[in-house]
């Protein structure tokens, strides 16, 4: 039953026999991949939540010091395993909800989160401060959300692609663009 609280729809309470009965369902390794471990069925913003675990590495690693190739190196991880995750288990997850994109898959945005900050290693210098780097990671974070969300041209046209390879591919093009904006940020704030 939709009920309507102000200007939010929300299913009462939070879809919660359904989302219940789902989640203690037929449950299985490819679920729980591609849920990133259960952040997906988190009932409020699932993708916001699967786009956290790089960014809060990504923070941590800047804030610390880490030197940029270790930064590169873990975030092409992030690349790697979540593509792959992606493209072997969104089928199966797909069929069991009956949807496309199920909101429970948020491996698409760890790979596209981290395709964010993959190239800003080697930006990096060693002498930033915790705050700068949570700051970087915060711009990160919120420009791929951005361009996540909205979508522009292409973007949204790869979302038709087959199988878990469209789920995948609009959010690492979302992931670019937000690189490409993060990248031209990083580089003046720190020339400057």
């Amino acid at each position: 039953m939709l009920r309507l609280y102000g200007v939010l729809a929300v299913r009462f309470p939070f879809d919660l026999i359904w989302s219940v009965g789902y989640r203690l369902g037929p449950m299985n390794a490819r679920r729980l991949l591609a849920s990133c471990f259960g952040l997906g069925w988190l009932p409020i913003a699932p993708g916001t939540w699967g786009s956290l675990p790089p960014a809060v590495a990504f923070g941590l690693m800047a804030g610390f010091g880490a030197p940029g190739y270790v930064s590169a190196i873990v975030m092409a991880l992030f690349v790697v395993a979540g593509s792959a995750v992606c493209v072997a288990c969104v089928p199966a997850v797909s069929a069991l909800a009956g949807k496309a994109d199920p909101g429970e898959v948020v491996v698409d945005e760890v790979a596209g989160q981290a395709v964010t900050f993959l190239p800003l290693g080697p930006l990096l210098s060693a002498d930033l401060s915790l705050g700068q780097g949570g700051l970087l990671a915060l711009l990160g974070f919120l420009l791929f959300r951005a361009f996540d969300i909205v979508k522009p041209w292409p973007i949204r046209k790869l979302e038709s692609l087959p199988a878990g390879w469209g789920v995948l591919a609009d959010d690492l093009l979302a992931g670019v663009f937000a690189a490409v904006v993060l990248g031209i940020a990083a580089k003046w704030w720190i020339a400057a």
